[in-house]
């Protein structure tokens, strides 16, 4: 073993020996516990980033700590390769997507390897690839067969930067999730997934994933949003139909003085039709169309609204009401459309004043009495009802019971639930995604793809047409084919492509069998590895992904395919990446590297001014608050990298960058590196000690003790909470422990076995977090097996007993003293020693002690 630690030696050394012995390779054993650990796998931007780093690497603790306690571990990795991403990336870079994304598979391939992750490769898998998107659609052809794929025309989410749909779940305070642009509403003819099938079954397992981010379940919860209330339906004037509303206030439904469309109702042009307001209609459908229509948007608009001209009337009094159509009025919730009570609602009493329509008090409050004309809010509160016909007197409570057997007597609603969730549209007019295996017949409609034809596959020869469009509209080798059905030759093939989260919505299952080609996944293999034992990844995927992943779990489930409902056992997100932001006058955000540190203050390293230091936030490209994992690597190593990105916080919170936190990981690994080399010569042949704290001396008693200590609480640290911070300061003090026996002073075979039983501690600890330098100490102590084939080392409760405990000491809750004192004392003794110490008495003044309470062998707080 050399006297310098040298890193770029040592882990290419051992990755080229875990890859040649296959030790990452994973085959199902039925014969031994099974552990699935996942990463979400990355989109192939081209490099990683320390947000990818950091993530992994929790991930690769995990698994190599349960693979060295037996578990039979599968850890792969794999490629969210289509999307708008690489095609925006591809555009400008003036390249190809399927060019883009294969050259960055290869380029984050390696920068994986290179950090020492112990993923089974074999496993790799790419979505891009036709033999795994195959069976996706594969299983949208079952879907459609069962009515939970379907397509309809709708006002969808449309961004013309992108020019492409997007769920309501990708848009972010109305702007595209991907590119930043403003989303406008724009009427398509869609593919839909029907999730809303499943939205009580998902809502009630949120309840069931113990195991789960309670953030995450109420952000999921939140979103599918179920509501209990009634629906009811008003009918138009004119005898042309009727227009339902859902309402969690039907008690106040003899308050509803007129009626709320959202822009996007289906209702609204047809209404306003032949009408003086025609116009005004369309011209306000259009401008709002162009607007956030988020929730959150709506909050800072003022509120907005066009008389339709057509009427309804109430059917519960028979009040006519005019119909608006109106900006806070949602397509999203309910039914698009709103009754609106403008007394016991602040948002309809506010549009009520603005366009004069008249205020109807529905409820009175037990302590004042409300007039219309003295109202200067809505009142939202609870009382008796009025002007409600045969429900006056009624608590408006028990009213709605009432109302809502009313309702269903008179076949004009009823008890009703809604749900927030909408189906999810899975269109993409994009050319870098999964072609919708449909063919569109004029005589026939809609043909589904015959199986045997699949996969369609997608033409990765076909370029981009100008600004990004995509070119399977006019690609006539694609988009012209005979029907299926009746062999006309004027059919043509769907030329959406899929939401790239179809992909990621069961990447997971096809881990279990990457090679099956019979099947979306063996069905064995999976019954074997799923569910997924620990996923981890940020907690922006805790509505897109995860809830589609819950939902496609379910489908699987209902053809027959798995046996679960639910993907993902334990779920953990970790926080993010963080760095101070830098800022020149002239030069605008730099880079790190840009803004060197000249005494107390950064300097532009373009111009020489000095440079403003932002707050720290996520990095960002965009502020480039970003540091380059590859060069932190080439500085400082993997295991490095590794430790810092473990040891500077908890792994659900916030990492703080901190170049002094990594040289300070990289000063450890030194440490460690010279106390094994200057003890390595004292312990050849020499085996670890094995026994009990009988018979030994300080300071090899402690550290016996100690490292035991170590762990037991690095196995809690680890199994309980993943806080691995707290696991490698443990770590930490066992070393500083064992440095204080110099090498070769006492060379008693007991000092020997017992610096050898510390030693082979901290390598094993240590060798999920590190696993390079660890793996050369161990080798070099003689061991021929690499540590990921060895046990996770245990404790003795013999060795941790300690003969003496400390004892804080508090009078009236404030510490004041500390005592050692024999372990095992009863609280009785302990009440007397405590009573009897000098700083005590001193405190209590000679006070009569009211009471004293005793905690275990740790506390005593004196009551004066």
């Amino acid at each position: 073993m050399d006297e310098r630690y040298n890193p770029h030696e040592i882990e290419p050394r051992w990755q080229r020996r875990w890859e040649e012995e296959k030790l990452f390779r994973v085959e199902a054993d039925p014969g031994r516990p099974k552990y699935y650990l996942l990463e979400m796998f990355p989109y192939p931007s081209g490099n990683i980033h320390m947000g990818h780093v950091r993530n992994y690497t929790i991930g690769d603790v995990v698994a190599r700590y349960k693979r060295m306690q037996g578990f039979n571990v599968l850890h792969p990795m794999g490629w969210d390769a289509f999307g708008m991403p690489a095609e925006n990336a591809a555009i400008a870079n003036r390249t190809h997507p399927a060019r883009w994304t294969y050259a960055n598979i290869d380029t984050m391939r390696a920068q994986l390897k290179r950090l020492g992750f112990s993923y089974d490769w074999e496993r790799e898998i790419a979505t891009c690839r036709p033999e795994y998107y195959r069976w996706e659609q594969w299983l949208f052809l079952r879907m459609l067969e069962k009515g939970l794929a379907f397509r309809r025309e709708a006002y969808v989410n449309w961004c013309e930067s992108c020019q492409t749909v997007l769920a309501n779940e990708q848009v972010e305070a109305g702007q595209c999730w991907r590119c930043g642009r403003a989303v406008r509403q724009k009427k398509l003819w869609q593919w839909f997934f029907r999730i809303t099938h499943y939205a009580e079954d998902l809502l009630e397992y949120c309840d069931r994933l113990p195991g789960w981010p309670e953030k995450v379940l109420t952000m999921q919860k939140n979103w599918i949003g179920k509501s209990l209330g009634a629906e009811i339906r008003f009918p138009l004037e004119n005898g042309g139909g009727e227009i339902p509303v859902f309402t969690t206030r039907h008690d106040t439904v003899c308050g509803a003085t007129f009626l709320c469309l959202a822009p996007e109702h289906p209702q609204v042009l047809e209404l306003s039709r032949g009408t003086p307001q025609e116009a005004a209609v369309r011209e306000f459908v259009e401008r709002i169309s162009l607007q956030d229509r988020s929730a959150k948007a709506l909050e800072r608009y003022e509120k907005e609204g066009v008389f339709t001209g057509a009427w309804c009337r109430n059917p519960v009094n028979g009040r006519r009401m005019p119909i608006y159509t109106a900006n806070f009025a949602l397509m999203d919730y309910g039914t698009g459309a709103v009754m609106s009570v403008p007394a016991h609602d602040q948002r309809d009493f506010e549009f009520a004043r603005k366009y004069g329509l008249p205020v109807v008090i529905v409820v009175q409050p037990e302590d004042r009495p409300l007039s219309a004309e003295g109202l200067e809010e809505a009142y939202t509160g609870d009382g008796v009802l009025v002007n409600s016909g045969p429900f006056d007197g009624l608590p408006n409570r028990r009213a709605m019971e009432a109302i809502a057997d009313f309702l269903a007597r008179e076949g004009r609603g009823g008890r009703a639930v809604s749900f927030r969730l909408r189906d999810w549209g899975i269109s993409r007019q994009r050319y870098w995604g999964a072609p919708i295996p449909v063919i569109h017949c004029p005589r026939c409609g809609i043909v589904p793809v015959p199986e045997a034809e699949l996969p369609v596959v997608l033409p990765e020869d076909a370029d981009l047409l100008e600004g990004g469009r995509s070119p399977l509209p006019e690609l006539d080798a694609f988009r012209r084919v005979p029907c299926p059905a009746c062999g006309a030759e004027d059919a043509r093939r769907e030329t959406d492509t899929m939401d790239t989260f179809v992909e990621s919505s069961w990447y997971f299952e096809r881990f279990c069998s990457p090679d099956c080609t019979t099947a979306m996944f063996d069905r064995a293999a999976v019954d074997y590895w799923m569910p997924v034992d620990q996923y981890i990844g940020g907690v922006e995927h805790a509505i897109l992904h995860l809830l589609y992943s819950r939902f496609y779990t379910r489908v699987l489930r209902d053809e027959g395919l798995v046996a679960y409902k639910e993907p993902f056992t334990r779920l953990l997100t970790q926080g993010m990446v963080c760095h101070e932001t830098y800022h020149c006058p002239e030069h605008g955000h730099l880079f790190p590297a840009e803004a060197p540190l000249e005494g107390a203050s950064r300097r532009c390293a373009h111009c020489g001014r000095e440079v403003t230091i932002g707050r720290v936030e996520k990095m960002s490209k965009s502020k480039k608050n970003v540091v380059d994992p590859g060069a932190l690597v080439e500085r400082y190593g993997a295991d490095t990298t590794r430790l810092f990105c473990l040891f500077a916080a908890p792994p659900e919170k916030d990492l703080e960058w901190s170049e002094q936190g990594v040289e300070g990981g990289f000063r450890f690994l030194n440490r460690l590196w010279r106390l094994a080399a200057d003890w390595l010569p004292h312990l050849q042949g020499v085996s670890p000690y094995d026994g009990g704290l009988e018979g030994l001396e300080e300071p090899l008693r402690g550290l016996v003790r100690k490292t035991h200590e170590t762990i037991r609480k690095v196995t809690r640290d680890i199994e309980e909470r993943f806080h691995f911070n707290t696991a490698i300061s443990a770590v930490m003090e066992l070393v500083n422990t064992w440095s204080a026996i110099e090498p070769g002073k006492d060379s008693s075979p007991a000092c020997r076995a017992v610096v050898r039983l510390a030693l082979e501690t901290v390598v094993r600890l240590l060798a999920p977090i590190v696993p390079h330098i660890t793996e050369e100490i161990w080798s070099a102590l003689g061991q021929e097996q690499s540590l990921l084939l060895c046990r996770w080392p245990s404790y003795r409760e013999d060795a941790i007993e300690r003969e003496t405990a400390l004892v804080v000491l508090q009078v009236n809750g404030k510490l004041r003293s500390r005592m050692e004192v024999p372990a095992g004392l009863s609280e009785e003794e302990l009440r007397a020693r405590a009573l009897a110490d000098e700083t005590v008495q001193k405190f209590i003044a000679g006070k009569p002690v009211r009471k004293v309470v005793v905690v275990g062998q740790k506390l005593v707080n004196v009551v004066a």
